[in-house]
């Protein structure tokens, strides 16, 4: 299996990431193509450098933001905790995401998530792309929603708004599509130390919100004295990585260096990431957990929108069961599948969006199929081919249906005949 793999020894941020995700082979100007669809070039530009730290060269991405009001103001105060020295930065800078998330930014507009959505999904984008970029976009207002105790679409957000957030996720979203990997994995986060000068005082590092992001994954603290993982690093990791593994067996088929802004720290800033194989058993087999509650008070709209949601944020799988109640009531049995390391997450969010009071958890073997993908072109576009295996085998072969419906509708035919394209490629 081909997996990306993180190494945030030194923490991740958004340009990092970027940088990281070019420097494994992503193509620069197909990234700078794809963000184009935003429709938001007249607010910013990328660019794309070779830089070092401590001898480690890699890519260094900035995204300048143009027109007046768009300069960040930073004022950082970062503690050294083995001693009672301390640093403090102001930064006049354009697009240094990995010194902004937790501070304040002078730039307009400050979208709301609602606001981002409309853009995203008005976009030219890949579906997969859009849905991807608002996972990671919800994971930060969700996040900053819970910590100014405000409802999710009320929050303006002075970071998930600004242009170069938007830029930095979307972006990832874009890379990780591209690469074409069937997994990500990660090893622990690492959270830096001290504490940051921004709008609201003196923060402790990390910022409250990528404490909030970064429940139930594993962090280590304390290796550098800074904010080493902003909000927008910690909501690309929890949502793009199935599994976290500090000592992975792989083979490395390529390394990449995303380097940071920083220059003085006491680890090099830079987010290492590999493109890598992985083995597998046979048979695929796995542990998961099986969540199940039973509900009889809900409407079919209620109950669809939280299947939705139960999707958007990672389940291996979600669905309904009808089943007769006490008293002779009809209900439902609402099932939910997960790994075994997000069962309290998903529990949260049961409980958050049904009127359950319980929910059974049962611990299950889960065998699946092994999957490798291939884009592959038609006179109509191109298109995502998934192939499953058995015993290293392909059996079978199927187009993404969202490929397909994009190309469909792009070319104002019916599905069926971007089907039937696909067939006769592959005579």
């Amino acid at each position: 299996m081909k997996i990306l793999y993180y190494d945030c020894f030194a923490g991740i941020s958004g340009d990092m990431n970027l940088a990281a995700m070019i420097d494994l082979g992503v193509d620069a100007e197909f990234l700078r193509s794809e963000l184009g669809k935003l429709d938001l070039n007249s607010e910013f530009e990328l660019e794309i450098t070779k830089d070092s730290r401590r001898g480690i060269h890699g890519t260094r991405v900035e995204v300048h933001l143009r027109g007046e009001g768009h300069a960040h103001e930073h004022d950082h105060t970062h503690g050294q905790h083995k001693n009672s020295h301390h640093h403090e930065h102001t930064h006049h800078h354009h697009g240094k995401e990995d010194l902004k998330n937790s501070c304040a930014h002078t730039h307009k507009p400050h979208r709301n998530f609602t606001d981002i959505k409309s853009i995203i999904m008005k976009s030219g984008l890949d579906e997969r792309v859009k849905e991807t970029s608002l996972n990671i976009f919800r994971k930060v207002a969700e996040a900053e929603a819970k910590v100014h105790a405000k409802p999710v679409d009320e929050v303006h957000f002075h970071e998930v708004g600004a242009t170069d957030s938007i830029v930095d996720i979307v972006g990832a979203a874009i890379c990780y599509h591209n690469l074409g990997v069937e997994g990500v994995w990660a090893r622990s986060v690492e959270l830096g130390s001290g504490v940051v000068h921004c709008v609201h005082g003196v923060m402790p590092v990390p910022a409250p919100a990528t404490s909030e992001i970064l429940h139930n994954i594993p962090i280590s603290v304390g290796g550098t004295t800074h904010e080493a993982t902003t909000p927008t690093g910690a909501a690309i990791i929890a949502s793009l990585t199935d599994r976290f593994i500090d000592s992975p067996v792989m083979k490395i088929q390529r390394t990449g260096y995303g380097i940071g802004h920083r220059s003085e720290t006491r680890l090099p800033n830079v987010l290492r990431a590999y493109l890598a194989v992985v083995e597998q058993e046979c048979s695929g087999k796995s542990e998961a957990r099986l969540l199940q509650c039973n509900i009889d008070d809900m409407t079919g709209e209620m109950l669809g929108e939280a299947m939705d949601i139960f999707m958007e944020h990672g389940a291996m799988d979600a669905y309904f069961t009808p089943i007769l109640m006490k008293k002779n009531r009809p209900g439902t049995l609402v099932s939910l599948l997960c790994g075994m390391d997000k069962e309290e997450y998903f529990k949260d969010l049961i409980f958050r969006h049904t009127t359950t009071l319980g929910i059974k958890s049962l611990s299950v073997d889960k065998t699946a199929l092994e999957r490798s993908f291939e884009r592959i072109e038609i006179p109509l576009g191109e298109v995502t081919l998934k192939h499953t295996h058995l015993n290293g085998v392909v059996i079978r072969s199927k187009p993404e249906f969202e490929d397909c419906k994009e190309i469909a509708r792009r070319n104002g035919i019916p599905i069926s005949d971007v089907y039937d394209a696909i067939h006769k490629h592959g005579k």
